[in-house]
């Protein structure tokens, strides 16, 4: 987002929206698997991504009528967009700062085959890093939720003066 945005919105609502808005103008990878800002509140925020094949690691060999599992970089993504924005929701002018990732480590817990669902916790913000910790899960077919990955970012905020 760049200083032109808006200025800070009131409520956690409106900077769901902005978000929202933001990943559809300017992020096209995140439109296109699907994410969607799902909720935001102090220090905490979800994202999710549906179950589309497209996302999945085909298995052409495998003689299986089971679900394909989803690609690990789509949880990886997940991880890091949700412990980026997420440091937005503690900061005075969510809108006029620039977030970059400087570190991010992925745990990969076991297959995902179904819905992705990250939530973000702020850990940090300080005056220019930010660290976060998501957990992503996923529904199985049967529609058990499960924690398929867990991560931690560390990001550069660039902030306007």
């Amino acid at each position: 987002m760049s200083a032109d945005q808006p200025e800070s919105p009131d409520g956690f609502d409106d900077l769901e929206e902005l978000l929202q808005g933001y990943i559809k103008e300017y992020q096209e990878f995140l439109s296109w698997i699907g994410t969607e800002v799902d909720d935001v509140g102090s220090g905490t925020m979800t994202l999710s991504i549906p179950y589309d094949e497209k996302l999945t690691n085909v298995r052409p060999y495998v003689d299986s009528d089971a679900r394909p599992d989803i690609h690990g970089g789509i949880a990886a993504t997940l991880i890091d967009t949700a412990g980026g924005f997420v440091l937005r929701t503690e900061l005075e002018n969510p809108i006029a700062v620039s977030i970059a990732t400087i570190n991010l480590n992925v745990n990969y817990l076991q297959p995902a085959t179904g819905d992705l669902t990250a939530t973000a916790d702020v850990i940090r913000v300080g005056g220019t890093v930010g660290v976060s910790e998501v957990t992503v899960e996923s529904t199985t077919p049967d529609g058990e939720t499960r924690a398929v990955a867990t991560g931690q970012g560390a990001y550069r905020i660039f902030r306007q003066e």
